[in-house]
């Protein structure tokens, strides 16, 4: 989370290897001003791990993504901060994140974008980015 002087944060969230927060600073600050050129009342932020989702089983992408929604759902919310995928984060995690959020907090609405359509996602979505 960077600034949300504008609103809620907005960002995605990134899984590759080379993430480090000197890299989540810089593109948490390179959110603000995208989200402030859409006029959307949106601050700015980006998250992420290290994990590399590249040659892991299905199994294991569920595990990591379960295990660090339930860290990051304090922090996340349609008033406080509104995660997306990067890289390495496709339909797939944003699934596993959405369906540990919803386990969690009971809370499902505008937690998450990027969700696949039969969990509420946009139809469009794969055109927007």
């Amino acid at each position: 989370q960077y600034n949300s002087a504008l609103g809620p944060y907005k960002g995605g969230l990134r899984f590759h290897p080379s993430v480090n927060l000197s890299i989540l600073k810089f593109l948490g600050f390179e959110q603000i001003l995208k989200n402030s050129l859409t006029t959307l009342p949106m601050g700015g932020g980006k998250g992420g791990s290290d994990f590399d989702p590249k040659g892991k089983s299905d199994n294991e992408v569920m595990r990591f993504c379960q295990s660090f929604m339930t860290e990051l759902q304090r922090h996340v919310g349609a008033d406080t901060d509104v995660p997306a995928g990067d890289i390495g984060v496709g339909a797939r995690e944003i699934g596993y994140l959405y369906g540990q959020y919803k386990r969690l907090r009971n809370e499902f609405t505008g937690v998450l974008t990027g969700k696949n359509v039969k969990w509420g996602g946009s139809f469009i979505r794969p055109e927007a980015t």
